[in-house]
């Protein structure tokens, strides 16, 4: 089935129950939920108060489900279709988490949904028994568990092999830190086109659209949206803004560029970073990005385009496969931003705690170091690369950076410079870890390289 009959049915006001089809999509088709929110919210011209609900519980019940499993468990006899267990988890997420609904709303709601989808009276009944069962008794206590490996995982909602693999690199008390903070709503940013407006400027245009924003104290060109949704601004459509997480800003101040440089993205759609690297060139010298995909090569071009930035150059390809199109020794800067777990960016889909598995990172790893492997033959002597990744996993990101060190004696570790100072103290040994706690934004890891004499040729 195509993701686009993943989108919620015809709207019809029941904000519940479209959470309930994305839901469903996102279990039965592993359908991304960030992706079948925004359909929906797009087709339907879904109202902003319905939206923010919509995602609210969309979101939280994605969030918390082994949580809410946790707080079902001893209500629930025998076997559940699985539309019934979604709705009893979003209607129990509402019940736990939300406090401007009623509790025998969300109740009441859940049976009406019940009669509505159920093929017999009974199911109905069984929902408002679960609930109001709950409801009298209270939610079931997740302090008596003993081990902490456990206990963390039910609260947070993150599988077991995760929080285990968390507390052996970062210790109980910051793994505690990220998964909580992994369950809080993300803050809206957005990056400002410096070779079309200054912060002011910028900062101006979204306030005569009536938004709500301040100015970022981490990232000078990055501002935060407090209230209203950015796409539909006269900035945005004007190219005096682009939508970018603020830990994602981080490469382009790593890499150092300067106008006149010839600078490859290897791995490059959706385009923010590449278009960030061209503001930093001041649109002059040569940017050409890749990416496997041609829809996601369109996407790049799309920004450039309402950007006004004509130095991109983007390109179907396999970043593994670039010494196929290029020459050695060919580029002054390369990014490799490359493919990894993504369990940086879990508040944003939380679904990724639910489907990566520990096998995962090995053939993660193998690819990164394939990346890497190619960049070093296509960098110049005394070229500069950058490897980011949005996870904060160890192997991913320390590993890969020590094996490819190891493999690599020409390389050097590069002090990441020239980034704003409220970010000096996550710098070590040139590698910047950036957690989601850190500032609210994702979790993020940089790494800056410089060449250092032999040649490849």
């Amino acid at each position: 089935m195509s993701k686009n009959k993943n989108v919620a049915p015809i709207w019809d006001g029941n904000v519940r129950d479209a959470a309930l089809t994305i839901l469903l999509a996102v279990d039965r088709q592993q359908a991304y939920s960030n992706l079948l929110l925004h359909q929906t919210i797009e087709r339907y011209k879904i109202d902003a108060k319905d939206r923010g609900l919509l995602t609210e519980i969309t979101y939280g019940t994605l969030q918390y489900k082994m949580t809410l499993d946790y707080y079902l468990e001893p209500y629930v006899r025998g076997k559940l279709d699985d539309w019934v267990r979604w709705l009893l988890r979003l209607s129990l997420y509402q019940i736990a988490f939300l406090t401007k609904i009623p509790d025998h709303a969300a109740v009441n709601e859940a049976v009406e949904i019940a009669k509505h989808r159920a093929r017999h009276r009974g199911i109905s009944a069984t929902v408002n028994g679960i609930l109001r069962s709950i409801l009298r008794d209270g939610l079931r206590d997740t302090t008596t568990i003993d081990n902490d490996t456990e206990r963390l995982a039910i609260e947070t909602s993150h599988p077991q092999w995760l929080v285990r693999r968390y507390i052996d690199g970062f210790g109980l008390e910051k793994t505690s830190d990220i998964l909580f903070e992994n369950n809080l709503p993300p803050i809206q940013t957005v990056r400002v086109n410096t070779t079309k407006a200054t912060v002011d400027e910028a900062l101006r245009s979204l306030w005569d659209d009536q938004f709500a924003v301040k100015r970022s104290t981490v990232v000078p060109e990055c501002l935060h949206i407090i209230e209203g949704q950015a796409a539909r601004s006269t900035a945005f459509k004007e190219g005096l803004i682009t939508i970018q997480d603020e830990s994602s800003m981080l490469p382009a101040y790593a890499l150092e560029v300067k106008p006149g440089m010839r600078v490859l993205d290897m791995c490059a759609a959706p385009g923010g970073k590449t278009t960030h690297i061209a503001e930093k060139m001041n649109n002059q010298g040569e940017l050409v990005a890749t990416d496997l995909h041609p829809h996601k090569i369109k996407l790049i071009q799309q920004n450039a385009d309402r950007l006004d930035l004509s130095i991109i150059q983007p390109r179907v390809l396999d970043g593994r496969e670039a010494l196929s199109i290029f020459d050695k020794e060919s580029f002054d800067r390369i990014l490799v931003d490359a493919p990894c777990s993504g369990l940086g960016v879990i508040r944003r889909k939380p679904d990724i705690k639910y489907t990566k598995k520990e096998a995962d990172f090995e053939s993660l790893q193998k690819i990164q170091l394939q990346l890497l492997n190619t960049a070093y033959t296509l960098l110049k002597n005394e070229g500069k690369m950058v490897y980011s990744t949005c996870t904060i996993d160890k192997m991913e990101n320390n590993g890969t950076v020590e094996i490819f060190l190891r493999t690599h004696p020409d390389m050097e570790l590069s002090p990441v410079k020239n980034v704003p100072e409220a970010l000096h103290a996550l710098k070590t040994e040139g590698m910047m870890q950036v957690f989601p706690q850190d500032f609210g934004s994702d979790g993020f890891f940089v790494a800056a390289f410089i060449k250092k004499g032999g040649s490849t040729k």
